[in-house]
């Protein structure tokens, strides 16, 4: 942690959190049942995007961590998302 401080985060919040997660879920799976052609797989990782950044922030506590370690996890979601871009581009083009 960037200070000693002990950081509290509300059982409300943790509560708020954990049913955007739990609608952000059944979406996902109402996604995946209507064919919306080769953006149904995009579309669900978008969505799960979402639900690991939110884990992320709250769960993990990545709000109360140093800006160092705030730029090294965004630096391994983008390579990533290179990684997925690429295999993307790759299925498109057989």
């Amino acid at each position: 942690m960037e200070n000693n401080k002990p950081h509290i985060t509300s059982y409300r919040l943790l509560a708020t959190i954990l049913v955007i997660l739990l609608v952000l879920t059944f979406f996902s799976v109402f996604i995946t049942s209507i064919h919306l052609g080769p953006l149904t797989v995009a579309a669900a990782l978008l969505v799960a995007s979402v639900k690991v950044s939110l884990v992320l922030i709250y769960f993990m506590h990545l709000k109360y961590e140093s800006l160092f370690l705030k730029l090294m996890v965004s630096g391994v979601f983008l390579v990533f998302a290179l990684v997925i871009i690429i295999t993307f581009i790759d299925y498109l083009l057989r």
